[in-house]
């Protein structure tokens, strides 16, 4: 299940072993406490146990799963965390498999990973393991989530507004309940978050000045272009992260025009949504396949120089903007 079914999960019942695994530390933070919540532990010292998931190999690992059997002392239900575990297929079936089919009823057990490594990975796929996904959502799924958190601080929030935080905010969870509360303490009660309001209180993140520096190269507005860039190296970004970033896109640009894949196919391969191959198709026609082609070995001259210190990396940079927009 997504992060976001678990409170519903939770209401239906209490599982006996969870996976809760994705690169986004706020979705696991809160799976667990969530579920520690659930759990309704009134004496952590004695029935709130965590392991780290390095030291549970070969015979640690057997008493590990033999202690899971442990009755919890003045609470209903005894909670252990595994952090970072990642056992392999033969730790699973001589180890976990037979506890995992019949588990202690008053134990909690949750395995807690960051990444998807061999062995996690397997143990979403496992009977008896109910798997929570913390994985950084979609804009779609990320929007509907901050109508949530903004109605539980009082606030009401406009579509075009949810979109704009995420993007604003780079998809990281952590940070949009973050400013989220830092609205509402200037909205107040019963405020409005609007695309506006958004506009003006919350930050972009680099990531999206990143994303406008591109769009404003791609339509060759240098007036846009200067603006973004100038902010952004008052703010400190380095003049070689933005050439690569540029590099990127134009990489990006040069795979679209040499594939004649459907968007939704091309979109897979690239990780993005089928839109945004759309939007990069129209910017290929408008530029010329040649065009992009030659700007694209351009600048991956002038970043490679700059990495070898052939050139500085403000030389490069201002290189590039010449090729991009004078050339």
């Amino acid at each position: 299940m997504k992060f976001v079914q678990l409170a519903k999960s939770l209401k239906e019942g209490l599982a006996s072993v969870y996976l809760i695994e994705g690169e986004e530390a706020y979705f696991r933070d809160h799976a667990v406490a969530a579920v520690r919540a659930a759990c309704g532990i009134a004496n952590p010292m004695l029935n709130d146990v965590r392991y780290e998931g390095e030291t549970l190999k070969g015979e640690a690992l057997g008493a590990f799963v033999r202690a899971l059997g442990t009755l919890p002392f003045l609470d209903e239900r005894r909670l252990v965390r595994a952090c970072e575990f990642y056992p392999s297929e033969k730790e699973w079936d001589v180890y976990l498999k037979a506890y995992c089919a019949d588990p202690c009823p008053t134990t909690v057990l949750l395995i807690v990973n960051s990444g998807k490594k061999a062995g996690g990975a397997q143990l979403a796929r496992k009977a008896g393991v109910t798997y929570v996904d913390c994985s950084r959502e979609d804009e779609e799924t990320l929007s509907r989530w901050l109508f949530g958190v903004a109605r539980r601080q009082g606030l009401r929030m406009d579509a075009d507004a949810a979109q704009l935080m995420v993007r604003y905010c780079a998809r990281d969870a952590a940070r949009m309940h973050t400013e989220v509360g830092k609205l509402a303490y200037v909205l107040g009660e019963n405020g409005s978050i609007t695309r506006e309001t958004v506009e003006e209180y919350i930050p972009k993140d680099v990531e999206y000045r990143i994303y406008e520096l591109t769009q404003a190269a791609s339509r060759r507005n240098f007036e846009q272009f200067s603006q973004i860039l100038s902010d952004m190296l008052e703010k400190g970004s380095d003049e070689h992260a933005v050439l690569a970033a540029l590099l990127s896109h134009l990489r990006t640009l040069c795979e679209i025009a040499v594939s004649d894949a459907p968007d939704a196919e091309l979109a897979a391969l690239l990780g993005v949504k089928p839109y945004a191959v759309q939007k990069n198709r129209e910017t290929v026609s408008r530029l010329g396949r040649a065009r992009v082609q030659a700007l694209y070995r351009g600048l991956y001259v002038l970043s490679s120089g700059a990495k070898s210190g052939v050139y500085t990396k403000t030389g490069a940079l201002f290189a590039a903007i010449a090729e991009i927009f004078f050339a």
